[in-house]
This record gives C-alpha cells, structure tokens and sequence, in this order.
C-alpha cells in the first residue's frame, strides 16, 4: 500500500546517519529538520552539521531552519543558508518569539527567488497571511503542524483540506502536513490531498504494516506477550 501514496514522504531529524540512510531510499523524497532535534541530537555546530548533510544528501530537497528572532536577522541567516546548496529549502516561523508576524521576511526572501518552508502554522488566517507574502513563481511548502494540533482535540483534516484547498491555483506551493503521530496520520494526509508529510524514521519504519492482515497481527502480538513472560522468567504461583 505503501506504493499507492500520492503524498510525498519526507524524513524528519537529526541523527546524520539516519538521515545518509533515509536519504538513500528511493520513497523517501525530500528530509527537514529543526534546532530542536539538532539539539537534542547533540550538535553543537549547526553550519557544520548542515554542511554534513548536504554532503549525503544529492538531488532531495532538504530544510533547515534559521533561528534568529529579528527581521533582519532572519533574512541575513536565511540567505547564508541558501548559499550553501541548491536543494535547500530556508525554514522561516511564522511568527517571532513576541508572536509578531513574519511575512515581511517571507516576502523579501520570496522576491530574492529562496525557496522557503514556512513552519510552525496552525490556523487557516496565519495560510492566508503567508500566501499573499509568497511569489508564486518561487517554489514554497507551508508547513501545517497538524499533530500538535491534534494534541489539542482539534480534528485537524478539516483545516488541512481547507488549506489545500486555498493554495490549489498556486502550483509551486506545497502544504506539509507535519508533526504525525502514528502511520494513520500519512493516510489522512494523503487523503486530504496534502502534497507532502514529513515524519520521524520509527514512524516512517513502520509504513510496511499498511494493509497488514489483522487476524494475523492480532496472532502476532499474542505471541510477542507469551514469549516476553516466558524469556522474563516471570511466576504467579510459587
């Protein structure tokens, strides 16, 4: 089932040897990050890291982030990114620490013709806002964290099809669905008409249960609890 997608599946983090293996597969089209996998990843030298990855990663598309929290500041690291490779898609938040809006630096770096992924989106008015910033001749992801928003008891397929729908006579805009929690989630994504979902590699990894018969599944995981007892030595009765 895996083969019958039509979403686009791009991997998700910061381990450089995950992503070398990631990048390496032919249904993997295109990776992200953030400096908060980056951190926690253990990286201390973002250029250097970057850097690294482009080396392993030839004809996908990839995404970092800048992290500057000024308007200036944002297009000056957005511009020293983009100088570093021609796959590089510039990660700009939509809004700054203070919740002011970015769309004067998404439209500067449009014009400039960088290519960016407006990340951290969650309402429909913040797709508008960033649509009527973007040059439709510059490709562009808009990037809808939909798990996070999930996390709040929103259904957020609705709002992602709305999005879809808004941006659909923009043909080098893409929507991301981003921030999956579980396989079910590239499913909606897909059937919602998202053109891209970026996930982590243990929820990628188990794309190969789609369509798995569930008798058997069921058999399976039975099987895994005796055996786990059994091997754990564990008793009930003295």
């Amino acid at each position: 089932m895996k083969n019958d997608l039509k979403i686009k599946l791009y991997a998700d983090g910061a381990d450089l040897s995950v992503i070398e293996k990631m990048a390496s597969y032919d249904w993997i089209q295109g990776l992200t990050t953030n400096p908060t996998l980056i951190r926690k990843a253990g990286t201390a030298d973002y250029k250097r890291f970057a850097l690294d990855c482009l080396r392993v990663i030839r004809g996908k598309p990839i995404s970092f982030e800048v992290f500057a929290d000024d308007h200036q500041g944002m297009v000056d690291q957005a511009l020293e990114i983009d100088s570093w490779g021609e796959n590089i898609y510039i990660k700009i938040p939509v809004t700054n620490t203070s919740g002011e809006s970015t769309s004067l630096v998404i439209k500067e770096l449009s014009a400039k013709g960088v290519k960016l992924n407006v990340t951290a989106v969650f309402t429909i008015g913040q797709v508008q806002e960033i649509m009527g910033a973007l040059n439709e001749g510059i490709p562009a992801i808009i990037s809808i964290f939909a798990g996070r928003i999930a996390d709040t008891g929103v259904d957020p397929a609705p709002l992602m099809k709305e999005a879809k729908d808004m941006m659909r006579h923009q043909s080098k805009l893409e929507l991301l669905w981003a921030s999956p929690r579980e396989v079910l989630n590239v499913i909606q994504a897909d059937s919602v008409g998202c053109d891209i979902i970026t996930a982590t590699s243990d929820i990628l990894g188990k794309l190969n249960l789609l369509g798995k018969d569930l008798t058997e599944y069921s058999l399976e995981t039975v099987q895994m609890f005796y055996n786990d007892a059994k091997e754990a030595g564990f008793k009930i009765a003295a």
